[in-house]
């Protein structure tokens, strides 16, 4: 990207900031959505079959800068682990993300709680949450069209954000699954960071997400299985459709393709050696703008909780 257009974009981008009365953030997208259902989803805290930690990290549009040089392409580190506890019947689930985005930083902790309700098709988590985001803007790196502009803060202010995260997710016996979500659902305000009389804070943004997915397998074929998925990502400003389809074979090794509607395009790839799956992936931008790709690294460990189990005697008339 030339730097003219680094310019413009930078340009609309910090005047949509100082005419806003608010600073929210928009959520990140993951192009491997499916190793990061518990962040959006509190629902689907613990139903998997035992403890699972998943790790995410995302460098989008490598290599972007400002036009004076600064890193500020999207940047995304994500830790989420969640297990079932039969004795609150349900599960528990917490996340921990880091996202950088131009000159903003961001460092959300979420816990979940879910309760499972069995059915006779499947098992249907309800969850919800809490979400606390740290959130600071750092100021001195924006060069004002004026010089003394009141409408542009100054230095690094921080806050803390408190909200709240419902959702509910369905998986069914027969390899189906659905869910709906809503994280940031109060839209929470921070403290007044204005120093020129206007009230200008931060704010969480509320996002809904709804996914669906089914894995089957080719008819006369089991080694190889298909799983097509779709996530439905909207903050009621803008909304993206993320359409993907993965190829896993013998379970232990994976491809397929993304699609993120007039934006990307990308390829997946994955390995599974003993309990851990690393998976990467690739977006070419399908923007009208010239933008470098993006990278994506997922790694996934689990393992079944171990019950202890009653003894047993056999009698053998060989060993009397």
């Amino acid at each position: 990207m030339t730097h003219l257009n680094i310019k413009k974009y930078f340009l609309i981008l910090s005047g949509f900031l100082l005419f806003s009365q608010g600073y929210s953030q928009q959520a990140p997208v993951f192009t491997q959505y499916n190793s990061a259902l518990m962040y959006f989803n509190a629902g689907r805290a613990g139903l998997g079959k035992g403890i699972c930690a998943d790790a995410l990290i995302r460098q989008q549009w490598v290599g972007f800068k400002d036009a004076n040089g600064n890193a500020v392409s999207p940047q995304d580190f994500l830790i989420t682990i969640d297990s079932p506890v039969k004795w609150i019947k349900g599960g528990l689930g917490a996340s921990i993300l880091q996202d950088k985005a131009g000159f903003e930083s961001n460092v959300v902790l979420q816990l979940a709680y879910s309760y499972h309700l069995h059915l006779n098709n499947g098992v249907m988590g309800i969850g919800a949450g809490i979400n606390l985001t740290n959130r600071s803007i750092d100021f001195s790196k924006f060069i004002p069209v004026q010089s003394n502009d009141p409408a542009l803060l100054s230095g690094k202010p921080g806050d803390m954000l408190i909200d709240a995260n419902v959702g509910v997710f369905y998986k069914s016996n027969k390899r189906y699954y659905a869910g709906f979500s809503v994280t940031n659902l109060f839209k929470s305000t921070g403290k007044n960071l204005s120093t020129a009389g206007q009230a200008i804070h931060y704010r969480t943004d509320r996002t809904f997400y709804f996914i669906s997915g089914y894995v089957f397998s080719i008819p006369g074929k089991p080694e190889y299985q298909i799983e097509p998925s779709l996530l439905i990502q909207s903050d009621l400003k803008s909304t993206q459709y993320n359409l993907t389809t993965v190829v896993t074979y013998k379970n232990k090794f994976w491809g397929g393709l993304h699609y993120r509607l007039q934006e990307s395009v990308g390829i997946m790839v994955g390995i599974k050696i003993k309990d851990i799956k690393i998976g990467y992936s690739y977006d070419l931008p399908t923007l009208p703008v010239g933008l470098a790709g993006s990278h994506e690294i997922s790694i996934r460990y689990c393992f079944k909780i171990k019950t202890e189990k009653t003894n047993t005697k056999y009698k053998n008339t060989r060993y009397l």
